[in-house]
């Protein structure tokens, strides 16, 4: 019994291994708080935070270019947000052209440009059938080009060929209709040139000409065609001139006159230097239009030394 009280009073009298006697009185009351301590020895070069981690991960010139990178993504997101919110506006632009317009008309007129395009190779009997029935009008035109538009904003080279020729032939055809007699006979004389054959192509021309032009002299204008002088009795009335006949002068005036207006514009029009697509094109056109000048310029020689 006296032993067990021994043991029990040496033990009580060893100290603590928690006793502040053993642990310092920094550890319990130092200044800089106990999560300061922990983060400065976390960002020790010498001890990593995690285990496997690379060192550049703790390297300031690395973080920096880290930092630049999400920058430049920053960056080119917001050009496509951009470059998304630009080309809903441009649809939104292309959708509001035809707001004006009856919505019945331009039903008929979307039909109808669908018609076109299915038509395919019966395109031509198409368009001027529509033509002839007084449907081909600017909001035709309005749908092509819109259509030609979304095509060209969508880079589909296909659709952007079929539907720019659909327009130049529609608006062809409109100002065909619209055009004077002069205008009128003027296409006809060129849309019978076969590309190869240009003194064949004159000589058809001339035939045109003077089955189209009433002759000059002065006994064919006092009096009508097919006159019998030796069976006329009483006096002679000149004939009266018929709407729609069309006169040498007048057709010499008008075309003379947009010859003219085309070679000013010529003459302003810059060169076009480049082999890219749309330098190439730009220049094909340029000189189709210098043929088509030339043989205008050869209608119109013809027209001014036709002899009946």
């Amino acid at each position: 019994m006296e032993a067990s009280v021994f043991r029990l009073t040496c033990l009580a009298s060893l100290p603590s291994p928690f006793s502040p006697a053993l642990v310092p009185a920094s550890r319990f009351y130092s200044k800089r708080p106990l999560g300061a301590a922990v983060l400065t020895r976390c960002i020790s070069k010498e001890e990593p935070l995690l285990e496997g981690m690379p060192k550049e991960y703790y390297d300031d010139e690395w973080q920096a270019q880290q930092r630049e990178k999400s920058k430049e993504l920053e960056r080119l997101r917001q050009q496509e947000d951009e470059e998304e919110e630009r080309k809903i506006a441009e649809y939104r632009e292309i959708g509001l052209r035809l707001k004006g317009y009856p919505e019945e008309d331009v039903r008929k007129a979307r039909r109808l440009v669908s018609s076109f395009i299915m038509a395919a190779e019966e395109v031509e009997e198409k368009i001027e059938e529509a033509a002839e029935k007084g449907e081909l009008d600017e909001l035709v035109l309005m749908v092509i080009w819109n259509r030609l538009d979304l095509a060209r904003r969508d880079d589909e080279k296909e659709a952007i060929r079929s539907l720019d020729l659909l327009y130049r032939r529609v608006e062809m055809e409109i100002l065909r209709r619209e055009a004077t007699p002069a205008m009128r006979l003027l296409n006809d004389l060129l849309n019978m040139h076969d590309g190869f054959d240009d003194e064949g192509w004159l000589k058809e021309c001339k035939k045109c000409m003077i089955n189209t032009f009433p002759r000059e002299d002065p006994f064919s204008i006092l009096v009508p065609a097919g006159f019998d002088i030796d069976k006329h009795q009483g006096s002679l009335q000149p004939p009266l001139e018929a709407d729609d006949v069309l006169l040498r002068v007048d057709f010499l005036r008008e075309v003379d006159s947009l010859l003219q207006e085309v070679r000013q514009e010529q003459s302003e029009a810059h060169n076009v230097e480049g082999f890219d697509p749309e330098s190439v094109a730009s220049m094909l056109k340029q000189h189709e239009k210098q043929r088509t000048i030339r043989q205008v310029e050869s209608l119109l020689d013809l027209a001014i030394n036709l002899k009946w």
